[in-house]
């Protein structure tokens, strides 16, 4: 069964071609590879392997999903968009595959000159994308302008539909439940990779198709790495573990972040600095409502931060929104004059990296944005978290 939802993403691509309206852009071309997902997901829910590709949406009339002939059965069978164009660019260096159909740029724009006028053409992702593949979509499609319409498209997954919503919130509930193996799984002489295996066997069995990010196990001085993924170190007493995952349901990430010990008890050190993070994280959460901009979530946290020593650890801001990607703009930082609407997913993320005794610690949970405040994703994981310590 295919993971892109029909009406939503009839209701994507009318957004686009709207947009393209606006802009007298005649046509999109819309950049993905396995890395950069989600702007090529949003309209296809599918992702291709090994091959990179693009999502082409015209101004008017029905989009192409350009890409390689490895990926093409596979696009048929599973992507929203099945009508499909492949190109030297986007395929495995140096493979070969003699039954498939290649063609160039200068090709696709002959067909599409048939039916479109074609003067300008509208670029996302053009910061991500090959540049082999720019100049040789600029000679194709030449004589035509070339304007990047990214940030306009990015805008399209600030707000959440019902549907989206639906699936960050059934993605956050299963991260409770990996949790809740991989933290069976902390204990001496355990090694790292045993916890990340117990939370992505859950994963998968309750219906993930895929990760955000790979899982996250660090413990005692690996937890300074900020993202550590698991290793074969062996887990000691009197160290802390830092855990996270982040499965996807139909696209859509969840996740949580905790910092647990090995031995089952916090030093008197470390039981302190996670009762102060908690405290941070229940401040930034009562910021999280209509209105309010990034700068004014930050600067509360960071108040605490400074109060409690801790300013010169902080890597990460304290609050940014998930979809397709677990970490996704808007970034809600000291700097952002980004606002809070209801309908956007929002994750409180608290974190430092690099104390000289604590190491890293992050605790994480994730929240929807309503008309008056904030509603927890996951509110069983959310009390524990809230209330791990005392």
């Amino acid at each position: 069964m295919a993971y892109y939802n029909a009406q939503e993403t009839a209701n994507r691509i009318a957004k686009v071609q709207k947009l393209l309206n606006e802009k007298d852009v005649d046509i999109a071309i819309i950049y993905f590879d396995e890395l950069n997902v989600a702007n090529g997901w949003y309209l296809t829910g599918w992702v291709g392997q090994f091959e990179k590709g693009a999502v082409m949406v015209p101004r008017v009339g029905e989009p192409m999903l350009l890409g390689g002939p490895e990926s093409e059965p596979f696009a048929k069978q599973d992507a929203a968009i099945r009508d499909t164009r492949c190109f030297p660019v986007f395929m495995v260096p140096n493979e070969e595959y003699p039954n498939a159909t290649i063609i160039t740029w200068d090709e696709l724009f002959a067909e599409l000159s048939k039916t479109l006028t074609l003067k300008k053409v509208g670029l996302v992702g053009a910061d991500e994308m090959p540049h082999a593949l720019y100049t040789q979509l600029e000679d194709g499609f030449k004589g035509c302008e070339i304007v990047d319409i990214t940030e306009d498209y990015l805008k399209f997954r600030y707000v959440k539909s019902a549907w989206e919503i639906e699936q960050a919130r059934a993605a956050t509930q299963l991260c409770y439940k990996a949790y809740k193996a991989m933290a069976e799984k902390v204990k001496a002489g355990n090694k790292e990779y045993e916890v990340a295996a117990a939370g992505e066997a859950v994963c998968r069995a309750n219906g993930a198709n895929s990760f955000a990010y790979q899982t996250i196990v660090g413990s005692g001085i690996r937890s300074n790495a900020v993202v550590p993924t698991a290793t074969n170190k062996v887990m000691e007493n009197g160290e802390m573990v830092m855990l996270g995952i982040a499965p996807r349901i139909n696209g859509y990430a969840g996740t949580f972040g905790h910092t647990v010990p090995v031995s089952g008890e916090y030093t008197p050190e470390q039981r302190k600095c996670l009762i102060d993070m908690i405290e941070v994280m229940n401040v930034t959460k009562s910021m999280l409502r209509p209105g309010v901009s990034g700068r004014e979530i930050d600067a509360e946290g960071r108040k605490l931060y400074e109060k409690g020593g801790y300013l010169p650890y902080l890597v990460c801001p304290f609050a940014h929104t998930m979809g397709l990607l677990e970490a996704e703009s808007p970034f809600f930082g000291p700097n952002s004059d980004d606002i809070l609407e209801p309908g956007m997913i929002v994750n409180v993320d608290v974190s430092f990296f690099g104390h000289p005794t604590l190491h890293g610690l992050r605790v994480e949970t994730c929240y929807v944005i309503t008309e008056d405040g904030c509603e927890a994703l996951c509110p069983e994981y959310e009390e524990e978290l809230l209330n791990y310590v005392k």
